[in-house]
């Protein structure tokens, strides 16, 4: 997915303040279900994150073009796990990995129905 760095998304030197990269990574999972004309939000339940692992490995800038590649590493019963980089000019310059959780609207856990773990798929292999 691409996205464009607007002048919100930087500090007062026009660099991108690093807690935005995780919304650029956000924004890339979501984007992912609304192009099949769904949300994150499915009809028994919807996703938290429980662990994440951020690597930094250069600065983007105000008015770059940057590059939010996923994939899928890991789907357990009621967690996934993907691997997200961000590019700038086929520079990897941020990486992570996000585990998240599958819960119910009272904010119980719950184990993934299969047509969920096949959307899972379907969005992120």
């Amino acid at each position: 997915m691409k996205i464009r760095v607007y002048y919100e998304d930087t500090d007062v030197g026009g660099v991108v303040f690093y807690a935005n990269y995780l919304k650029f990574c956000e924004r890339a999972r979501s984007e992912a279900f609304f192009l099949r004309g769904l949300t994150p939000i499915l009809d028994n339940g919807h996703f938290v994150v429980k662990d994440l692992n951020a690597s930094y490995h250069a600065s983007a800038k105000l008015g770059d073009l940057l590059d939010v590649s996923t994939s899928l590493v890991e789907v357990k019963k009621v967690s996934f796990k993907l691997h997200q980089s961000v590019y700038k000019d086929k520079e990897k310059i941020f990486e992570m990995d996000i585990t998240l959780v599958f819960i119910d609207f009272n904010g119980k856990v719950k184990k993934f129905e299969p047509e969920n773990l096949e959307l899972l798929h379907s969005l992120f292999t």
